[in-house]
């Protein structure tokens, strides 16, 4: 009996694991999915880059070098139209502290309190990357289009997921189910699109 290829995935977000198990599993990828956690030794890498894809090269490549083991990371964020693209790459420090949910969502929002629902136009992106010990890397782009609410709204999720409202529902993605999320979600549509990759990589 074959063993399944390892996979490291370039987080140590509990969040970020369990999601990407699903679209990974949906994807009919039989892989053994681990997180950077199982190797406590690897640094974290500093997302030095200027994009989201430059940024998910830099730690797929530094954990696969690190653990001689093909891995995987993603990077995302939001994209607010009105304010050139922005929080973008900085999405998870917007408010000044990485990784402070609540005080990102009550900046942003501060900053769109004057602006019409007709030009509150967003959209996640997600950049995911696979690297392998070797050098060889590939990185694919996904999408959520939406609208941002005035307040947040739902109890699921993470991040701004409570005030993006995706193209076509009523429902922001705090209200959606984790698959109806994972369906739909910039994340769901970047690691479906990496999948095929990593079978043909892999094997």
């Amino acid at each position: 009996m074959t063993a399944r290829p390892r996979l490291v995935l370039a987080t140590r977000n509990a969040h970020k694991i369990t999601e990407l198990h699903a679209i990974l599993a949906d994807a009919h990828l039989d892989v053994d999915l681990v997180g950077a956690d199982v190797y406590p030794h690897v640094p974290d890498v500093k997302e030095t880059g200027t994009t989201f894809a430059a940024n998910a090269l830099l730690k797929a490549h530094a954990l696969a070098q690190a653990t001689g083991v093909p891995s995987i990371a993603d990077d995302s964020g939001l994209c607010v139209d009105i304010l050139g693209g922005a929080p973008g790459i900085f999405s998870a420090r917007w408010a000044g502290r990485h990784g402070d949910d609540r005080a990102n969502l009550e900046l942003l929002l501060a900053q769109l309190s004057d602006i019409d629902d007709a030009h509150r136009g967003a959209h996640f992106t997600c950049a995911a990357a696979l690297a392998l010990p070797d050098g060889t890397e590939r990185v694919v782009e996904g999408r959520l289009p939406g609208t941002l609410r005035h307040t947040p709204t739902g109890a699921g999720g993470f991040g701004y997921d409570p005030i993006l409202q995706p193209l076509g529902d009523t429902r922001t993605c705090a209200e959606l189910t984790p698959a109806e999320k994972n369906a739909v979600s910039h994340r769901g549509n970047a690691f479906r699109a990496l999948a095929p990759v990593v079978r043909e990589l892999l094997g």
